[in-house]
């Protein structure tokens, strides 16, 4: 029940941008869709390919980059690398950025990472109860998340994450 009513709350506030798009808009200039303001981040608690427990929880105070992939795509494998050149960009005491698979196959999932040659870090949604509670209905899928833990917006396909105007919004949004 609680996932259901979750998953209302999402459907609305993942809807299609509330406010009107304009030319300065930094989320529309990444064709990012915002969502309703003060939608809280769903909590999750997942385990990561080394074993150890993230929750979103931990993570407040930071802006976080949740991305929802799979080994088999294609338009997730392109994007990987961007994720990783971000992630090195940005200060991980003010920015987080975590994958989520519901692929099980850990072994294939270190040899997909080497082979693009990428550290990312990969958490398993292994009931896909995450991926529901964000409305993950294609990959990949991204939700980025405010300091205080609120959705601000949601991309669904690949994106230039390590794009000058990427790093601009997701820099100001950690100052």
């Amino acid at each position: 029940m609680i996932m259901l009513l979750r998953g209302v709350v999402l459907s609305v506030a993942l809807g299609l941008a509330a406010s009107p798009v304009f030319a300065d808009d930094p989320l529309a200039a990444l064709k990012i869709a915002r969502v309703l303001p003060e939608t809280a981040a769903a909590p999750f608690d997942l385990k990561s390919l080394d074993g150890k427990s993230v929750q979103l929880a931990d993570l407040k105070g930071k802006v976080v980059l949740v991305n929802f992939w799979a080994t088999w795509c294609g338009p997730c494998k392109e994007e990987m690398p961007a994720f990783e050149r971000l992630r090195q960009k940005l200060d991980p005491q003010r920015f987080a950025l975590l994958t989520i698979t519901t692929d099980l196959q850990r072994d294939g999932i270190k040899h997909f990472l080497a082979n693009l040659h990428v550290q990312l870090p990969v958490l398993f949604d292994e009931d896909q109860d995450v991926s529901q509670a964000y409305l993950v209905r294609a990959l990949p899928t991204t939700v980025l998340i405010d300091r205080q833990g609120r959705l601000v917006g949601r991309a669904v396909g690949p994106r230039e994450w390590d794009a000058p105007k990427a790093i601009h919004l997701l820099q100001g949004m950690m100052e």
